[in-house]
Formats: structure tokens, sequence, C-alpha cells
């Protein structure tokens, strides 16, 4: 009998992707859970309680949380930081897989659980995820080349240089690093392994605007810690689950599961 994996799929008002993250997770045999943070918190009910610890996986979705008020993702940030900071610090460092999608990422972020570069949570955020080059909403399907070599527990099943279709939905997807530690600090990612995707155009060449949707350093689209169980990325694999998602599903042959399941699945086998 397979070893049953519980997901906390964690949400406030303004999160807007817990549904398909919970179907994510569902379809490749783990057991998710939508959780609101007060659940986490004790603000609630006795009988509506949850603890952290009792998880296999933490999955911070898209969405707009707080109304991405003061910046996006800082308002969820803050409260889980001043509420769960021993709990979650204790789940990474127990090596309990932990992913955000899109907004999820830039909670990641400001929580200081990415990069990641001095220690598991950082006091302040080491990078930010600024507004698009564009000014604007980019929604566009996105090409992603798998960086990583091999010690992210979310590409176990994507082998280093393939390339899957998820789409973005954001306006703030920049990723950026300090002004003047910016060169040093993305040495240090890349000689840690932690860059995971990169935009690419359809040859798989990394390129500008639109295959690079928000003009992010480096065309980085995803990033792990440097243990490789806390992934961040800005495009949507849980809404490419199915191939009938996929631009282009009406030209190919192919059918079944979409690019995006894969990433879900890696984290489940891991933890089993």
């Amino acid at each position: 009998m397979m070893r049953e994996v519980k997901v906390c799929v964690l949400r406030i008002e303004g999160t807007n992707c817990e549904d398909e993250t919970y179907q994510a997770f569902a379809s490749v045999g783990a057991l998710p859970e939508k959780v609101h943070l007060k659940q986490l918190l004790g603000q609630c009910p006795s009988d509506l309680r949850r603890e952290l610890e009792d998880y296999d996986i933490l999955a911070l979705p898209g969405g707009f949380s707080a109304g991405d008020y003061v910046r996006a993702g800082a308002i969820f940030a803050a409260r889980m930081k001043s509420g769960l900071r021993r709990e979650l610090v204790s789940f990474v460092e127990e090596g309990r897989p932990v992913i955000g999608i899109c907004n999820g990422f830039q909670i990641l972020v400001e929580l200081g659980l990415l990069p990641a570069l001095d220690g598991t949570m950082s006091e302040e955020p080491q990078a930010a995820l600024y507004t698009n080059d564009s000014g604007r909403f980019e929604c566009r399907p996105t090409l992603l080349r798998q960086e990583n070599g091999g010690g992210c527990v979310f590409t176990s099943e994507l082998p280093e240089g393939s390339i899957v279709m998820c789409p973005s939905a954001h306006a703030e997807g920049k990723l950026m690093l300090p002004r003047g530690r910016q060169k040093r600090m993305l040495e240090r990612l890349l000689e840690n392994d932690q860059v995971v995707f990169r935009y690419v155009d359809p040859e798989g060449r990394y390129a500008g605007y639109p295959w690079c949707p928000n003009g992010s350093l480096h065309n980085i689209a995803g990033i792990c810690n440097p243990s490789g169980n806390v992934l961040g990325m800005m495009p949507h694999p849980e809404r490419a689950l199915i191939w009938e998602t996929h631009p282009d599903w009406t030209r190919w042959e192919r059918r079944g599961e979409g690019d995006g399941l894969s990433i879900f699945r890696s984290a489940v086998r891991g933890v089993r």
C-alpha cells in the first residue's frame, strides 16, 4: 500500500488558484486539503484547527492575496512570519517540499524562504518580484527550460534541458536582486544549482519579450532553495495538467497529460 501524502494548500482572502492546485495534487494521488491561514494560526473554532506539521507538502497557490497591497504577497508573508515562523523553518529544515506558484513565489520571496542564500529563512527579503517591463498584466503561454541538475525535488521527472509549457499570468514577475550585489548573488544561485526554470522561445533559445513576459534577470522563471525542497515559480503548472489546455492541442496528435503534472508528481513521489 502506497504511503498517503498530505498536502496543505494554503489560502487567504484574494487567493484564487487553490482549486487548480488542489486538483493538481489530487491528480497524482496525494491527499490535498484547502486550508485557510487562520486555521493554522488558531484563529478559528477548535474543530477547524490545523497543524502545519501534520502535512507532508505545503503549497502556496496563485492569486492576489490581500489585494496585493503594499507589495505582491507581502501581507500574506507578514501574517505567516509573525505566527508560523518556527513551524515554517522546521518544515523546510526537515526536507518537506514547499511550492509557491505566481503569488506563492512572491510570498516565498517576501518570507525570506527564497533565495535563502544565507540560511533557511532570511530576516529581510533578499530579492524582489517587480513590475513587468511591459508595465501591464501579462497572460500568455510561456515555454520554460528545466535548468536544475537534479537537486530540486519538484523536477525529478523533468530531465535537465527539457522544455515545458506553463501559462504565465502576472503583473509583477520580474525577478530582481539588490543593486550592487546582483552579479555575485546570481553567481551564487548558479553555483548552488538554484535556477530551476528559465524562459525560452520555441527554438529553446533564451529570448526577450514576449517569450520572457516580464524582463526577469537571466530569464529566470523559477528558483529553489539550496536544499532543493522549496520551489518558487511565476508560471502556472497547475493550469497545464491535461494536454487539452495547451494552446496548440488541436494541431498535434499528442494526447494525455499536460506539461505541468510532472512537477506535482515529482514532489509526491519524493515524499513517498
